[in-house]
């Protein structure tokens, strides 16, 4: 008798241990799938010394809106600007951040913060994930970006500084769907103090039904793309006229 009821014990632990093992992954899963809570905070006003570069002062600070981006009410980065949604998951913001300027003589002080403008962030409402987006020859100073679906639009300055190159950039594609050398860099020489600096070129703008993509630097550079997915069509001054019509 002894001995059935070693064994009953034994099967009855077996039992309680596969419950066990059982329940883990369950309650794994239950925490993965809990939904996250995206939030902006409020906004607030810094000082933001760009790099010295034509017509811009670096002993002048230029005032820039900035605020938090929160992931369970948790600040995960800072960001400027409106948010772009990209589809009903996932939305684009551009990203602000604070660098430590101090000098190699002043490293017993305290750090000396200066915010910074950065590049764009893609965030997923489900996951919480924040990760940057890689925009082919994009500035922090001098390009500006107009949005449509998952297709960014602006002005690239090569990495010397001197060539402007309009700019059509996916999201998740490392090469351009458009590229097309504008001109040398010409930036304007009369920043006043308390404004940004100029984009190198006027903000594009899109249209849809076909999509489309206009650049305009000047009137004898104005181009407008048709976009078809990862192919890219130039519009006549003829079909422009055609568009215009209807």
């Amino acid at each position: 008798m002894i001995h059935n009821l070693i064994s009953i014990s034994r099967s009855c632990g077996r039992i309680a241990l596969s419950f066990t093992l059982v329940a883990i992954p369950v309650s794994a899963a239950l925490a993965t799938s809990k939904p996250h809570i995206i939030a902006f905070g409020k906004w607030t006003s810094v000082q933001w010394f760009p790099e010295a570069g034509p017509g811009v002062a670096d002993d002048k600070p230029l005032t820039l809106k900035v605020r938090p981006l929160l992931v369970d009410a948790r600040v995960k980065e800072f960001t400027l600007g409106q948010a772009h949604d990209v589809t009903d998951r996932l939305f684009v913001v551009r990203r602000a951040f604070r660098v430590n300027d101090s000098l190699p003589p002043e490293s017993t002080t305290p750090p000396h913060w200066q915010w910074q403008r950065g590049g764009w962030l893609l965030v997923d409402r489900v996951t919480g994930r924040i990760s940057p987006i890689n925009l082919p020859d994009f500035d922090v100073v001098y390009s500006d970006v107009s949005w449509y679906r998952d297709y960014a639009a602006y002005c690239g300055v090569s990495d010397d500084g001197k060539q402007i190159y309009a700019v059509v950039a996916q999201i998740n594609r490392r090469k351009p769907v458009v590229k097309w050398l504008i001109g040398e860099a010409k930036f304007s020489a009369e920043t006043q103090q308390g404004q940004i600096p100029d984009s190198a070129c006027r903000l594009p703008d899109w249209q849809r039904s076909p999509a489309r993509v206009t650049f305009e630097a000047n009137p004898s550079t104005k181009r407008t793309y048709v976009i078809r997915g990862h192919a890219v069509d130039l519009l006549t001054e003829e079909e422009e006229d055609e568009e215009a019509a209807k």
